[in-house]
């Protein structure tokens, strides 16, 4: 669907669309590349090729523009480089293998995909620090 910016804001851009609705394109959902400006890529005026992402309960309308584009060719793919044996001792003198650290092919994961992975890992291992440390606070206080 075809809509026209109606004005720019540092977190995205809002597009009028057809039926005189409007939405919000989210920084994120501007271009496949990173966007640090929003008006290096769109102008007021312009008209973009947008996608609707959502429609919240309160009628709000969550729009993409890069994924109404045609997904971007992906290079060929590498040869797989050969796996070698890892020990499980440490890497070096005093110093040991981190923790949750997976050594070799990581397969045909993209990069985004290993991010969103490692993202949700540390997200759930920061909940359960709080749900740790709130359980040692609320011990001392009450002893």
């Amino acid at each position: 669907m075809d809509g026209t910016v109606s004005s720019i804001a540092k977190f995205g851009a809002f597009v009028n669309l057809p039926e005189r609705r409007s939405g919000l394109v989210h920084i994120s959902e501007i271009a496949s590349e990173y966007v640090a400006d929003v008006n290096d890529f769109l102008q007021v005026g312009q008209t973009v090729k947008v996608k609707v992402l959502a429609i919240t309960p309160e009628g709000k309308i969550n729009l993409s523009i890069k994924r109404a584009q045609p997904e971007p060719e992906k290079p060929a793919p590498r040869a797989p480089r050969p796996q070698t044996q890892r020990s499980s001792a440490p890497r070096s003198a005093g110093t040991p293998t981190p923790q949750g650290v997976v050594y070799g092919s990581t397969g045909d994961a993209s990069f985004e995909d290993q991010l969103k992975r490692f993202m949700q890992e540390s997200d759930s291992r920061i909940a359960g620090n709080r749900l740790y440390s709130d359980r040692s606070r609320g011990r001392r206080r009450k002893g």
